[in-house]
């Protein structure tokens, strides 16, 4: 069932009803003479709102943070966290407002505005967004839905005339997002560091309770009572984590700033700033900017992503006294991983089952790929068309193309040991390498319509992304090569 106004939302709020050190409760900042730039209907359906209301007057006023959600218990947050492997101390909603906790017909969403202002956690900053990020966040979270990824999501994008200072003066907005639970690795760090058990434990059985109760059965395997509950809490933290960075890592796409308070403690993609889908591959791919030390670089995405993991363990050491036990739990991170990172490749590359004697053959290709600086996405989208004896394509986006088929002839090869008929096998695999992913120049173009009140670019991509998979007539220039401009774009921690 769909409602036509968010006034007639039911609500939770679950987060709301911990104690109040878990957050501050304040009103946003409202941003002046707002205008609604985008609004996603297939994101409204998730909480049973309908297209109409997203047209509305009310609507409006709410993602613009001039009415609270009617119903909800407008708060922001408190968390710490390890920022660029550094110990950062209190961190917080900065600049974001959890507006409550939405019924949705299949599971409950929170509402969180970004953008909306100064809290007690803003620190040096403003508390603002600007179009430029918003716009990004907004595509980007919809890009990893479409490809099958866990990721929160987005509602809307609100734009005002508002001047924002970043490296440039900059027009301010909002950003609608949506997710089951905001909480972090650092949400538990915060806590932990401040020695404070009572409320570690009260988040620790929120998170349980709420998002993973299976990790209450008393006949689990493994230790019972509470030390058994959080151990198996780290343990389904652990697989969540190990899976989301196999599923980065086999899109070429790189999150920029994988600090511990940006780490999902649902395993979701979390906090879309300086991020990236390479265009050229390069192992050390680093699409941050503001990461002068390569600390975030795509080949290092899997054992950051474990380093946040050891962290939150020892967040939850607080709780449970056996270390070797929480890092027993961390010792199985790698098999994981590995084992998804595999599944994953050998579907991209047509094999019916990975191989240890596969090994060899993905590396030479990502050899291939890093010294010639081969497109990721198109490297393995014209695979299948390879296979379907369209070699040329392929072959053309490497400098040396005498060595790309050379290296090809080599999974051909492979693929005669499997059972599977050549058209069958480039439908699979054009069903999981994608055609169309969000490269910067393409929401940089989205970003620079925007600015002139032109949304048809957020459609046109909106469009493309929930379906990566599937060519589209007519939109070839979205499956292509980027532009030479596209190599002066750089994204920063201010984006």
């Amino acid at each position: 069932m769909t409602v036509d106004s968010v006034t007639q939302l039911q609500l939770d709020n679950s987060f709301a009803a911990l104690p109040a050190d878990f957050y501050t409760r304040l009103e946003p900042r409202p941003l002046n003479a707002p205008r609604l730039l985008h609004a996603n209907e297939q994101a409204a359906e998730l909480i049973g709102l309908s297209p109409q209301a997203l047209q509305s007057e009310d609507f409006l006023q709410v993602c613009a943070g001039q009415q609270p959600l009617p119903g909800g218990q407008t708060l922001a947050a408190v968390y710490s966290g390890h920022q660029f492997g550094v110990w950062a101390g209190q961190l917080g909603d900065g600049r974001a407002h959890l507006l409550g906790e939405v019924v949705g017909p299949q599971g409950n969403w929170e509402l969180q505005l970004k953008g909306s202002g100064m809290t007690p956690y803003s620190r040096m900053g403003d508390g603002r967004a600007v179009l430029r990020s918003s716009v990004r966040e907004y595509l980007a979270s919809e890009a990893m839905q479409g490809l099958g990824i866990p990721t929160t999501r987005a509602l809307a994008v609100v734009v005002s005339d508002d001047p924002v200072v970043r490296e440039t003066v900059e027009t301010a907005a909002i950003v609608m997002r949506m997710s089951p639970s905001f909480v972090r690795f650092g949400s538990f760090e915060h806590w932990s560091s401040r020695r404070q058990p009572e409320q570690l434990q009260q988040l620790t059985d929120y998170v349980i309770d709420k998002f993973y109760p299976q990790c209450r059965d008393a006949g689990a395997n493994g230790v019972p009572g509470p030390d058994g509950d959080v151990l198996r809490l780290l343990t389904e933290v652990t697989r969540r984590t190990a899976l989301l960075m196999a599923d980065w890592q086999a899109v070429g796409f790189c999150h920029g700033v994988m600090n511990t308070d940006n780490m999902s403690i649902l395993g979701l993609t979390l906090d879309y700033g300086p991020y990236g889908f390479m265009d050229t591959f390069q192992l050390g791919h680093v699409c941050n900017h503001s990461d002068t030390e390569g600390r975030y670089a795509w080949n290092r995405q899997p054992s950051v992503a474990l380093w946040n993991l050891y962290r939150l363990a020892g967040s939850l050491h607080t709780l449970v006294s056996d270390v070797d036990a929480l890092r027993g739990v961390l010792d199985g991170y790698e098999a994981i991983f590995v084992q998804a990172f595999h599944q994953r490749m050998a579907a991209k590359l047509g094999l019916s089952q990975w191989r240890a004697e596969d090994e060899p053959l993905l590396d030479a290709l990502l050899k291939l790929m890093h010294e010639q600086r081969a497109d990721f996405t198109l490297t393995f989208r014209r695979l299948a068309d390879a296979v379907r004896g369209q070699t040329q394509g392929f072959a053309d986006l490497f400098i040396d193309r005498e060595a790309a088929r050379a290296w090809y002839e080599r999974l051909a090869a492979r693929h005669a040991e499997d059972d599977m008929g050549a058209a069958a096998r480039a439908d699979a695999m054009d069903a999981v390498n994608p055609l169309y992913v969000l490269r910067n120049h393409l929401a940089e173009q989205a970003i620079r319509a925007a600015k002139a009140g032109d949304a048809s670019e957020i459609d046109t991509l909106l469009r493309l992304l929930r379906d990566p998979y599937t060519e589209k007539a007519g939109y070839d220039s979205y499956a292509a090569l980027p532009p030479d401009w596209a190599g002066g774009l750089e994204v920063s921690c201010s984006s």
